[in-house]
């Protein structure tokens, strides 16, 4: 494991729970953020989806404004914005506008995919698969929005000119990865739900990266899926909650998060079917000495600078224990490192 201090944070989906409402979701995600904040979390993300009942990250600049105005330190931003469906001139307004009022806490994360199904994303945006095969020439829109020389443009976002806003570019294959390392930017892998590619992504990153204004050496992030309770076995039970989620999403099936039940000998069957397996790979699950051990051994093996967990659970008050017991795992594992993170 390198000897730099490993950052952690937080990807919001805003999940709403079976017998909840969307709103109490919404609110639920500030609690999340607000014992973030205090936990020494570094950042709060918030994921773009579409046309789910049961999401309510569909407007990430919204969620952006109204958790970082409740908050103070923690940084707030997009994991991300999927800039086909959107106008880069439109993200740079609201991002700019967002830097004014929230000065250095602001991060603007940009995807490739549309999070959503292709009609819906058709329907966000008729050219969206042209879009989408734009999506360097699209970024770089982005980058000289923000860009003070682009006062002498003849487009301009006057709001946004000039304005401190991280670029993050998102990744679940090797394609953005080329990207990222191209424009000099950090990069996030989305290897909570997309493991398959995560060591090849990262791999070309490192090699192709190349200096920029912004970074000077490769920056990487890496998504897991982390559930912490006080026993493997409590853990194990609030895991069916995701397991059946996922398999939800293979088998098409919207249904909101369900309540956690006992690990059946069917629900094990299901999670070692290949693509189910797959898609749950880097999910670190049990008790904090469990994960732990799970969680050093993915630093091991990735070698990445940061870390963004989503804590998928059905009660909110099992969702801030974990994220509780991951920020220790976190603290501990820098510590021991020699890092310690005031």
């Amino acid at each position: 494991m390198s000897n730099h201090t490993i950052a952690y944070s937080i990807l919001e989906l805003a999940l709403t729970p079976e017998g909840s409402t969307i709103k109490e979701t919404l609110n639920n995600s500030l609690v999340v953020a607000k014992e973030a904040e205090s936990l020494q979390y570094t950042r709060y993300w918030f994921a773009e989806h579409h046309n789910s009942d049961h999401i309510g990250s569909t407007a990430p600049s919204l969620l952006i404004g109204y958790v970082a105005e409740n908050t103070s330190t923690l940084r707030v931003g997009s994991g991300g914005i999927m800039l086909p469906n959107h106008s880069p001139l439109i993200i740079a307004e609201q991002f700019g506008t967002l830097a004014h009022l929230y000065p250095d806490r602001i991060d603007l994360g940009l995807g490739r995919a549309p999070g959503t199904d292709r009609p819906t994303a058709q329907a966000i945006r008729s050219d969206f698969m042209e879009a989408a095969q734009y999506f360097p020439e699209e970024v770089a829109k982005i980058q000289q929005y923000f860009s003070s020389d682009n006062q002498f443009s003849k487009v301009r976002a006057p709001i946004a000119e000039g304005t401190d806003v991280p670029l993050y570019i998102l990744g679940s294959s090797t394609d953005s990865a080329h990207l990222a390392a191209k424009k000099g930017l950090p990069y996030a892998f989305a290897s909570h739900f997309a493991s398959t590619h995560l060591l090849n992504a990262l791999a070309i990153y490192r090699r192709e990266f190349q200096a920029s204004e912004v970074l000077s050496e490769p920056y990487t992030i890496a998504g897991v899926n982390v559930l912490i309770a006080d026993t493997d076995e409590e853990a194990e039970r609030l895991f069916t909650t995701l397991i059946r989620m996922f398999l939800g999403v293979l088998t098409g099936s919207k249904q909101a998060l369900q309540p956690p039940t006992e690990m059946t000998e069917e629900l094990r069957e299901l999670l070692n079917h290949p693509t189910l397996n797959q898609m749950l790979k880097y999910s670190f699950v049990g008790s904090k000495a469990t994960v732990k051990k799970q969680i050093k051994g993915f630093l091991e093996e990735t070698q990445v600078n940061e870390l963004i967990a989503v804590s998928t659970s059905y009660a909110l008050e099992d969702r801030l224990k974990s994220i509780t017991l991951f920020a220790e795992v976190m603290r501990e594992i820098n510590e021991e490192k020699g890092q310690v993170v005031l």
